[in-house]
């Protein structure tokens, strides 16, 4: 049951803020987020970048040279209303215009033109950022613009990420591993109550939220129990050794035409290594860890292991509930473990890491309740379509959220320790057809909560 909150700030900015922290902020986001695209696009040769490594992927020039195209439309057109540098290229780069199969034939950048338009924009828009007001306009409320600007390309550092690990060849990409599991992650329970009632949804106060977010809304659920850590790579492996993949009653019948149609039977990058599993990560192959949460499972893939296991996918008010509600105060967090910003004592994010942290990590990031790694690690499918809040509206543009709307698309959250921390929130929304394995998603179970036989 959903109701819409009294209307409010659209862009939930308030009456007052700080223009210069934010104008701060802007600089260190933007920075971050082209920090990582240099080292996605400069650990490989020119060939690695011009190549489509995946009919599923664009060629690493492409994402590279469309990043700079937005920030040029958005900032420096749509914001500052400066001459457009390079109005030629809008239609190579209109990610709606070309999918993603068909762009290796399109008159691309080459690698060096790339990064110099790139860096080009880039020190207009700070030029920009120095002399804007930062209110007035939707676009410009709390430096709006600036932070989706930030968030589309660490969303395509992301993407690219996907592409190096779709990419063959060695290793290009290093990163240290996550520490081992805290001392008590062996003995924590299976599953967690989350106490039924209503909590608020989505949000009107966070000024950087992207439009599917909003608005906040009321929304009653009932009790649920809740997979205290996602399900891990060992927990999978009895899913596969009980001949999971080819028993149809746990799949819905398009997965498991899926399955048997690509001969799939077991996650992404696994391989059959004797008596064991290896897979591919990164350009080197190891061991599948038991103990680090399943990665490359499709919707079809996570809905199956829950049937097969007696339990389902939370829906994605579940899982905003268990992640946001904070039963003491009634409130809704900003994460699981309160406002403060993300950080390294709290989640496996921002690409630190190149594979998700062992279950049960992270005891200062969880929620109320006690669920680990709700932000961060894998992303986690849920049972709900894609589809709007309650009075929403799109902002700026249809393409980004409203044009997906459906049931062709199944709702992720949480984020994976590929996406940054700019771009990854208790609200934040992401989707992807059931069918998709190369993105970095995994899963948690839940069951209803029944009363007790008297």
């Amino acid at each position: 049951m959903t109701t819409s909150l009294p209307p409010s700030d659209p862009r939930g900015t308030g009456d007052v803020f700080d223009p210069e922290e934010t104008r701060r902020r802007a600089v260190r986001v933007l920075d971050g987020a082209r920090v990582r695209t240099h080292v996605l696009t400069t650990c490989v040769d020119e060939s690695d970048l011009i190549a489509q490594h995946s009919p599923l992927m664009s060629p690493l020039v492409w994402d590279l040279a469309h990043i700079a195209n937005q920030e040029e439309l958005w900032l420096l057109r749509a914001v500052g209303g400066r001459e457009a540098i390079r109005p030629d290229i809008d239609s190579i780069y209109d990610a709606f215009e070309h999918p993603r199969s068909e762009r290796p034939m399109l008159p691309l950048l080459s690698p060096g033109e790339a990064r110099g338009y790139a860096a080009e924009v880039r020190g207009r828009v700070f030029d920009l950022l120095e002399v804007t007001a930062l209110h007035g306009k939707p676009l410009l409320d709390a430096g709006f613009a600036f932070g989706m600007i930030a968030q589309h390309e660490q969303q395509h550092g992301e993407t690219m990420l996907i592409t190096h690990q779709l990419r063959s060849g060695p290793a290009a990409l290093t990163a240290p591993a996550p520490g081992p599991a805290p001392a008590d992650a062996a003995t924590l329970p299976a599953e967690v109550l989350i106490p039924g009632g209503p909590f608020v949804m989505g949000t009107d106060s966070e000024p950087w939220a992207l439009d599917n977010e909003r608005p906040a809304h009321r929304v009653d659920v009932p009790p649920f129990f809740l997979d205290t850590v996602p399900v891990t790579c060992g927990a999978y492996k009895r899913f596969i050794a009980d001949n999971g993949y080819h028993e149809p009653r746990w799949w819905a019948p398009a997965g498991y035409r899926m399955v048997r149609d690509q001969g799939i039977e077991a996650p992404m990058s696994w391989r059959r290594d004797g008596e064991g599993w290896s897979r591919r990560r990164f350009g080197t192959v190891e061991p599948v860890p038991d103990d680090e949460p399943v990665l490359h499972v499709s919707w079809y893939e996570a809905d199956a292991y829950a049937r097969w296991a007696g339990r389902r996918l939370p829906t994605e008010a579940e899982w905003e509930k268990a992640a946001r509600h904070d039963p003491d105060s009634g409130r809704s967090r900003r994460f699981p473990w309160g406002d403060a910003e993300p950080s390294a004592r709290l989640a496996n994010l921002g690409q630190r890491h190149l594979r998700p942290a062992p279950a049960g990590s992270y005891p200062e990031g969880a929620s109320p309740q006690g669920v680990r790694q709700l932000i961060g690690d894998v992303w986690e499918w849920t049972a709900s379509d894609f589809l709007p809040y309650p009075g929403f509206r799109a902002f700026p543009y249809r393409e980004y959220s409203e044009v997906f709307f459906g049931p062709e698309c199944k709702v992720l959250r949480g984020g994976a320790f590929s996406v940054a921390e700019v771009a990854c929130r208790g609200t934040f929304r992401n989707w992807d057809y059931p069918v998709r394995r190369q993105i970095f998603a995994g899963f948690r179970t839940a069951r209803d909560a029944r009363p007790a036989t008297p």
